[in-house]
């Protein structure tokens, strides 16, 4: 089978007319490829701060959410200009779109550095909250320092995937993000342990490989966007911050910062509380969760693709298009999710095993899949509904779907069953809170209210007026 086979660029394939699951196929397999590097970043830190020291192990992972809440403080920005793009191209508004893309540039490049440093100043303040032992506290700071100094390259970077994908290209940024990784896989060993030439800088050199290879990411990204090759383009006269269109980012965006910080949110306080009990569990934590971003890559790679097909069905006047990508993409994700479940509970001990030697990491860390496995179906229902909910501008009712799902199921049940039952108590609460939000989003996405309001076709700016979000 031929490369081309597989993966085929947005000419040969149209989202806004035709059949479904296969453009949907189309634009979200290399969705799945590309998030399986940006993952890889993490595994590889992982990996080889976990042959480093269980103190290093620990200390990524009260960083890791640290990371997550950076990165969401500023990502609605992102989602706002990948909707505002997806919108104007199915309405066949080329200058509208590229617009919007150099507007979201400039205000992306404003808000990383503010969100950077802000970060670096308080990074070490919040995690003595989380609970961090002295030793981790030290080695966690000194990792999460690095990081927000190099935040404006990992979210410059996050922007151009948006972009691109929305306009319908996600081969591009498959192809950029697998260099990057790559570099980034290379320089971990030489920078941590101190190969070779290096010095030995443990955990900071992970950050350092980390910042690096996102920051040559991103100028081939800007080089790609800048030169109109491939994708949306953007203008430099165009990238200076409009505020009349700054409002209009706003309004998208805002909703979607509240749904992805009150996930980090979420993450952080249930790191407090995974943080009340031993250094062991602390780690296995920190390794269940990477699995987890590994299994659910594709029901986040389709959320994007329903959120690209259905804002540009949404800015073509046809919604119910879009209702059916959703639908198509609930269905899809829940069997395969189900079936990556039933392989993740059989193998648990052995997955938990690829990143520790320790074996009270590897018993605690694969009780943690097991209770979590069966509910992974779950998790693919209520990504693919939320992602039709971003497609057609209404952010906030994602955000809602989201926020409650963790805020409101999750931390309460894992504070209390955890004083009850110990860590399995924490585990348990992963199991309802996926179960609980794939069910709330579906009823909510039966309603049809999100359909209300939407533009109207190509004579209608695509989100021109207020979202009416439920």
């Amino acid at each position: 089978m031929k490369l081309s086979d597989v993966f085929k660029s947005r000419g040969e394939f149209d989202l806004t007319s035709g059949d479904i699951g296969l453009p949907l196929f189309y634009l979200s397999l290399p969705i799945v490829i590309t998030n399986l590097l940006q993952t890889a970043y993490n595994l590889a830190d992982t990996f080889w701060i976990g042959q480093y020291s269980t103190e290093a192990l620990a200390a990524i992972s009260f960083a890791f959410p640290m990371v997550f809440l950076i990165i969401s403080l500023g990502m609605g920005l992102a989602v706002a200009g990948s909707i505002l793009v997806a919108q104007f191209t199915g309405a066949d508004e080329t200058e509208e779109a590229e617009y919007a893309a150099s507007q979201t540039v400039g205000y992306a490049a404003i808000a990383s550095v503010l969100v950077g440093a802000v970060a670096y100043v308080f990074v070490g303040d919040v995690l003595d909250l989380l609970g961090a032992s002295p030793d981790v506290l030290t080695l966690a700071t000194a990792y999460m320092e690095i990081i927000s100094l190099g935040i404006f390259f990992m979210f410059g970077f996050l922007v151009f995937v948006s972009l691109m994908r929305g306009y319908g290209d996600t081969i591009t940024p498959m192809l950029v993000m697998l260099g990057s990784v790559v570099l980034n896989i290379v320089l971990d060993p030489l920078l941590i342990f101190g190969w070779g030439p290096f010095p030995q800088w443990g955990i900071e050199g992970a950050a350092i490989a980390t910042v690096f290879s996102r920051g040559l990411a991103l100028v081939v990204g800007l080089w790609i966007m800048l030169s109109g090759r491939r994708g949306v383009r953007i203008r430099p006269k165009d990238v200076v911050p409009d505020l009349a269109y700054g409002r209009k980012l706003v309004r998208i965006g805002v909703p979607a910062s509240v749904e992805g910080t009150g996930q980090a949110v979420a993450i952080n306080l249930l790191m407090f509380i995974v943080g009340t009990f031993a250094t062991p569990v602390v780690a296995a934590f920190g390794i269940g969760v990477r699995v987890f971003s590994v299994v659910f890559l594709p029901a986040i790679a389709v959320a994007r693709g329903v959120e690209t097909m259905a804002g540009q069905n949404i800015g073509a006047g046809k919604p119910d298009r879009a209702a059916l990508a959703a639908g198509v993409a609930a269905r899809t994700t829940f069997v395969v999710l189900t079936a990556a479940g039933v392989v993740t509970w059989l193998f648990a001990d052995p997955l938990v095993g690829l990143f520790t030697n320790d074996t009270q990491v590897i018993e605690v860390g694969s009780t943690f899949l097991r209770y979590v496995a069966p509910s992974f179906g779950f998790i693919g229902i209520m990504r693919s509904y939320n992602g039709a909910f971003r497609g057609a501008g209404r952010t906030l009712t994602a955000a809602a779907v989201a926020v409650t799902m963790l805020g409101g199921i999750r931390l309460p049940i894992a504070w209390f069953a955890s004083r009850i039952m110990g860590p399995p108590g924490i585990w348990m609460s992963f199991l309802i809170s996926n179960v609980v939000g794939a069910v709330m989003a579906y009823l909510w996405f039966r309603r049809g209210t999100w359909r209300s309001g939407e533009p109207g076709g190509q004579n209608v700016s695509p989100v021109a007026d207020e979202p009416a979000d439920d």
